[in-house]
């Protein structure tokens, strides 16, 4: 049920294959979920719903069978990784190749969950990229960086991502106060998207967070959605003040439907990830029209522009001179929501799927 980054860039593009193509017929494989209701069919999209089973059975086994059944010209698989047995023409979204960085997969850090799948991908993913007739990535980063570790630049192609149409400035003072009941929403909050992946760099965000309350000890909280409590007090316990605890709100899962009404609620959006092939949540940020600090190195600078304040992200006194800038200068805050706004515009979901059936009929072309 709960959607994230690979999750949501798929459901938006399926969203989205009718109304910007009324030629083509398209066939959405899934596995047997609880949730059913976030996809309808139309007279050009139908749901193939296929039998639950661990993930690399079904994507290796029940996934090919499938699209060979029903006639596929072509198979476009979302998330990273694809069967490597498959006659049906290949495209791969790989958003990413981390797992192919210098990563110890016997590292402590991460969920066994998160090493497990970055096992999988380390295996999969080379000869998948070998197989595919377009391998597509959403920033020029991560294009040069494929293009470096697995080669294949005849065939890499870069479609961005977009931000969803509910990222608007809400000028609906109830809506927000209910948001603000509902979540238990602190008067001033920052607001951070992270998780227990190392690369989202919540530890140095906890840091930056201590030292700016043994500073300044006022009623600035850290909202943070989704976040175990446990792995939480564990890094805590690694700041200098573990007692921050008490200014930090942890608000359970947020659906994405309801993120604005925090966002829009929020004194500073903060996402000083170590590493992203794009970064939904800047632009999310900016949309709703609140000045946004992320990080400098891979392909943040690349949607950020000129519209956030850029912070070298392995570097605690960086994040907090930077919320200590935003805060201590409403001109500055005020000039990077109004660049935000403006940079939203540029990044659109409709724009998204109109490159993607683009991609579709080249590739179908070469095969005609």
């Amino acid at each position: 049920i709960k959607k994230h980054g690979m999750d949501i860039v798929a459901l938006e593009l399926i969203r989205r294959l009718s109304k910007v193509d009324k030629h083509n017929q398209y066939i959405i494989f899934v596995k047997n979920d609880v949730d059913t209701g976030c996809l309808t069919e139309s007279d050009n999209l139908r749901i193939c719903t296929l039998p639950a089973a661990p993930y690399p059975v079904w994507e290796q086994v029940i996934l090919p069978l499938a699209a060979r059944r029903e006639k596929c010209d072509i198979l476009h698989c979302t998330s990273n990784t694809a069967p490597l047995l498959c006659k049906i023409p290949l495209v791969t979204t790989v958003h990413d190749i981390i797992y192919l960085e210098n990563i110890s997969l016997l590292s402590s850090q991460g969920s066994n969950y998160q090493r497990m799948g970055n096992m999988y991908r380390r295996f999969i993913v080379p000869t998948v990229a070998r197989n595919s007739k377009r391998i597509v990535t959403v920033s020029e980063f991560e294009k040069e960086n494929i293009s470096r570790v697995l080669g294949y630049e005849n065939k890499l192609r870069v479609i961005h991502n977009g931000v969803g149409s509910h990222f608007v400035k809400i000028t609906d003072q109830n809506a927000l106060n209910e948001a603000r009941k509902k979540y238990r929403l602190p008067e001033r909050f920052i607001f951070f998207i992270g998780n227990t992946d190392p690369k989202k760099n919540t530890i140095n965000v906890l840091k930056a967070f201590a030292q700016y309350q043994l500073k300044h000890n006022d009623d600035l909280w850290l909202v943070m959605p989704d976040f175990n409590e446990s792995a939480l007090l564990d890094m805590l316990s690694k700041t200098n003040k573990p007692d921050v605890r008490n200014k930090i709100l942890t608000t359970g899962y947020v659906p994405n439907a309801e993120l604005p009404y925090i966002i829009n609620q929020c004194t500073l959006m903060l996402y000083p990830s170590l590493r992203e092939s794009f970064g939904i949540p800047i632009l999310e940020g900016m949309a709703c029209g609140v000045p946004v600090i992320t990080s400098n190195t891979s392909s943040m600078p690349e949607i950020a522009g000129d519209a956030a304040l850029l912070i070298a992200p392995v570097s605690p006194d960086s994040i907090l001179q930077a919320i200590e800038q935003i805060i201590d200068n409403p001109t500055l805050a005020t000039e990077l929501s109004a660049k935000g706004l403006q940079r939203a515009t540029q990044f659109s979901w409709d724009k998204m799927a109109e490159s993607y059936v683009k991609l579709y009929q080249e590739v179908y072309n070469e095969l005609t």
